[in-house]
């Protein structure tokens, strides 16, 4: 964390905050919908340790790594509409029933508010999937944009969506910085020239955080609105 206040010598005004594996663990939603879709197609039931290893790259990512368990790349790319078709049919139909807030959340985000942050949601979720599943969690009135992952023409690890909130909130992107679990948040955060803060609980394609390129881990959005309120602090 010390890294992260030495590099920024400007106020931080906004935070990009991603949402699977960073304020929700959706995991149990995930293994629900692909094993009902995988039921249909007459396939066994796959366990939560394969699906973690596949979600956070987009819906189009998850169902072709989920078919490619039973078939080579002509095979996948054959079942693919129908998969996906199924997929979220049977997602949206328990679309936050079995998620659950990460711990420190909701007080993260109470505190960036008062301290003035503007903040957004970015995820690579399809956002009629993202924006329901936000309200259902008491999440949708701390973020004045959100972006799913077909919202803009690229997603996460693309630059795009992070660039395009910075152009929205009329800030540079030294002026924000994204949080999420992921090599995908820190890759986009580097490439769209903002600040990145990463959480270990995540999911991250099975790779340890301390891996990934971030400019600190913290432990939660409580820890990750104080560190942000210190810098802010200190640049006045």
């Amino acid at each position: 964390m010390t890294n992260f206040i030495q590099s920024i010598h400007a106020p931080i005004r906004a935070a990009i905050i991603d949402l699977d594996g960073t304020m929700l663990d959706t995991l149990p939603d995930f293994h629900v919908a692909i094993n009902a879709m995988r039921g249909q197609f007459g396939y066994a039931p796959i366990a939560h340790e394969q699906i973690a290893l596949m979600i956070g790259k987009g819906s189009e990512n998850l169902i072709r790594a989920v078919l490619a368990l039973e078939h080579d790349a002509t095979g996948v790319e054959q079942r693919f509409d129908e998969a996906m078709a199924l997929y979220q049919r049977h997602y949206l139909a328990i679309n936050g029933d079995h998620s659950l807030l990460y711990d420190g959340v909701l007080d993260g985000l109470d505190a960036m508010k008062a301290d003035g942050l503007r903040l957004a949601c970015v995820t690579n979720k399809p956002i009629a999937f993202a924006t329901p599943l936000l309200a259902q969690k008491g999440l949708a009135e701390y973020f004045e944009i959100v972006y799913g992952g077909d919202s803009l023409p690229r997603k996460k690890p693309d630059p795009m969506p992070l660039l395009q909130v910075c152009a929205d909130f009329d800030l540079a992107p030294s002026q924000v910085v994204a949080i999420g679990d992921s090599s995908n948040d820190a890759e986009a955060a580097r490439r769209a020239g903002c600040f990145v803060l990463t959480v270990p609980y995540g999911y991250n394609h099975g790779q340890a955080i301390h891996e990934t390129d971030s400019d600190g881990i913290v432990t939660s959005l409580v820890e990750a609105a104080t560190l942000i309120r210190s810098h802010n602090h200190n640049t006045y």
